[in-house]
């Protein structure tokens, strides 16, 4: 599969809350860096970090634009309740070997009504 057809498919497995699906496009080293948390590396890791994500919060992933350039798939998203990031995939023979995402992690705690921590 292309980088952005992986992609698609990404979006269709999250909107779905399909954490296996979501792994299995990923390389099983792959490494899942949001820049507003710690990377996360491994199908275990990726597992965790999204069953705890859907389990904490109600996420929607709104493609604003999607693009891709060799082996690389970038996407400008929203959610329905405002906030906005994008994110940049790297695909490697139909799988996620790396992916990095920006959102204000600020903005997402307070629309999701969890606590803000006081470091």
């Amino acid at each position: 599969m292309r980088p952005k057809e992986v992609l698609q498919q990404f979006v269709e497995a999250f909107n779905r809350i399909d954490v296996e699906k979501l792994v299995s496009l990923y390389h099983k080293d792959a490494i899942n860096h949001q820049v507003a948390e710690e990377p996360v590396q491994g199908h275990d890791a990726i597992r965790k970090m999204f069953a705890e994500s859907f389990a904490n919060a109600s996420m929607t992933c709104i493609v604003e634009n999607m693009f891709e350039d060799g082996e690389w798939a970038i996407m400008e998203w929203r959610d329905p309740q405002g906030l906005r990031g994008c994110g940049f995939f790297h695909v490697i023979d139909s799988k996620i070997v790396f992916q990095r995402g920006y959102w204000d992690k600020l903005t997402y705690l307070r629309q999701q009504g969890l606590p803000i921590p006081m470091e």
